[in-house]
């Protein structure tokens, strides 16, 4: 097995715990409301505009509910997936709310579709947190159309940074990680590969790939917004005074 094979089943053994602890309970709340929202403080989305008629591709759909919520607006979506359990909560929500739309097993680096065939790619926390950029990326530009719009989310670069090595120990107010360090992080404790990007390694790999930046979203945690109860690394009171999520929106030029 190839070191992006063995990283790939780390991450498929990670979210199938995922999907047992946190994932499948929580999926169908989020597949009956049709509102779009982005990241752990479910911030209301301001950016993907008018999706009815688009063809649209989710890279790490997991249980799919954005998928679902973009098909409820009219969009042709198609969620990829490498985890069978995640996607087998995305099947039987789709027998309980009768939405329905393709899903493929698939990891983000290698998508079985053809080429030019969505109008926009989308990942929150997908692809755009546990795929090999490099790849994930180039990827998207090829399942594209000239002129296709790609956003995601993705945990910051400045929450990173400040990041312990401990998920217990929680977010700090200093920086305590490197940042000129490899993108692909390791956590003890936990099976899953994430990778971590500064905002000028992302600038120049979106360029390589043949993408403008449309913008970088820095996500506030809202009013009233409350700490995750299952995703611990942010608490809402530190996102409210710094980013704690990337939302990028780019263009395929």
């Amino acid at each position: 097995m190839s070191s992006a094979e063995s990283r790939i089943a780390a991450n498929v053994a990670q979210w199938t715990r995922t999907n047992r602890e946190f994932t499948d309970g929580d999926a169908e709340r989020q597949w009956r409301d049709p509102e779009v929202y982005w990241g752990e403080f479910e911030v209301r989305d301001e950016w993907l505009g008018d999706v009815a008629g688009l063809d649209v591709v989710e890279l790490g759909c997991g249980t799919a509910y954005l998928s679902a919520k973009l098909a409820r607006a009219g969009a042709r979506p198609v969620g990829v997936d490498p985890t069978p359990l995640q996607l087998d909560t995305a099947r039987r929500l789709m027998g309980a709310t009768g939405i329905r739309f393709e899903l493929v097993e698939a990891p983000a680096e290698e998508v079985p579709l053809p080429d030019a065939s969505f109008d926009l790619a989308v990942s929150e926390y997908g692809a755009s947190l546990w795929a090999d950029p490099e790849r994930w990326l180039a990827e998207a530009a090829r399942l594209l159309r000239p002129g296709g719009r790609l956003l995601f989310l993705t945990m910051s670069t400045l929450a990173h940074l400040c990041t312990p090595d401990r998920e217990e120990q929680g977010i700090e107010n200093r920086l305590v990680r490197p940042q000129f360090a490899p993108w692909a992080v390791s956590w003890e404790g936990y099976s899953g590969v994430e990778f971590h990007l500064s905002h000028g390694d992302w600038i120049a790999l979106l360029r390589a790939n043949g993408f403008v930046i449309d913008g970088l979203h820095e996500l506030q945690a809202p009013p009233g917004a409350e700490s995750h109860p299952y995703y611990l690394v942010i608490p809402a009171d530190w996102a409210r005074r710094w980013p704690g999520e990337d939302l990028w929106e780019c263009r395929k030029t």
